[in-house]
């Protein structure tokens, strides 16, 4: 079995830490570097419930797309529930490595697990990464589909394809215009609009799309925006991170078990739909 040493050196190569934006917060938070990891557990959100799925598997190796301690802190303290996931690790010899924009922006990234679940023909970063000279690492991803979508069919796809939530997938725009190309963002996108609008793209799929942003691209062009879940669109990157460790593994004869979370960590448990009305005075006072 290989180190905990060993194994972080082979995401580091996946996801290089200086890769990552000057304000995130990546790589190992818990771990002792020379323990034996023969199991680990890929997920996106390192909660307590993602914690105790490691324990029960005997994972000692838990990967998350997003940090525990983003902006840092002053305490680990058990009472505080941050605390008692790193008392959890700790205690179960359980290692933890977070792979944020750096997954983000790397090649093959977030944003191309996504363009995949949707079946997606990946074309260039929407955001290229300058010190990248092939052109292949950056932020989000303009794709093109294999044959046109209305926006309709195209959410019928996501909706489909990505991981149940309570959101599901919400729409801007004409439900009937056609979609040939898209740009994509794993997590929250709506800082890229200047960026989609730049790219001429139909739609636009990400996460996280607030109000006013959303309105005001939408004034601007007849860009269609679907905004889905943003638990829902990071997942599918867990499967991709799953297979590179898994080849990884086969290649240095490690015999490592690589296992993706299934447990649903989206906030939002439950949707409740608008009741229709023919009020012609619209939204009530």
């Amino acid at each position: 079995m290989p180190r905990l040493s060993e194994v972080i050196a082979a995401l580091e190569s996946l996801w290089p830490a200086e890769r990552a934006e000057s304000w995130d917060a990546v790589g190992t938070v818990v771990g002792e570097p020379d323990q034996e990891v023969s199991r680990v557990l890929f997920a996106v959100d390192p909660v307590q419930e993602i914690v105790d799925e490691a324990v029960k598997l005997g994972a000692g190796l838990l990967v998350t797309h997003h940090p525990l301690y983003l902006r840092g802190t002053t305490t680990v303290a058990a009472s505080t529930f941050k605390g008692r996931v790193v008392h959890t690790l700790i205690k179960h010899d359980i290692a933890l490595h977070v792979a944020h924009t750096n997954a983000d922006t790397a090649d093959p990234g977030v944003s191309d697990a996504l363009a995949g679940a949707l079946d997606l023909r990946v074309v260039r970063p929407l955001v290229p990464d300058p010190t990248d000279p092939d052109g292949h690492r950056g932020l989000g991803r303009i794709c093109e589909l294999d044959h046109p979508l209305t926006v309709r069919e195209l959410a019928a796809r996501a909706a489909e394809r990505l991981p149940a939530t309570a959101q599901g997938i919400r729409v801007a725009g004409d439900p009937e215009a056609v979609v040939r190309t898209v740009a994509v963002s794993g997590g929250s996108g709506d800082s890229l609009f200047d960026q989609v609008r730049a790219a001429g793209v139909d739609a636009f799929l990400t996460a996280d799309l607030r109000h006013h942003p959303a309105s005001e691209a939408r004034a601007h062009s007849p860009l269609a925006l679907l905004d889905a879940a943003h638990w829902a669109t990071e997942w599918p990157w867990c499967e991709l991170a799953a297979a590179q460790l898994d080849e990884i593994s086969d290649r240095k004869g490690w015999g490592l078990r690589v296992h993706v979370s299934k447990t649903v960590t989206d906030p939002w448990t439950a949707h409740a739909a608008s009741t229709p009305t023919s009020d012609p005075l619209g939204a009530p006072n």
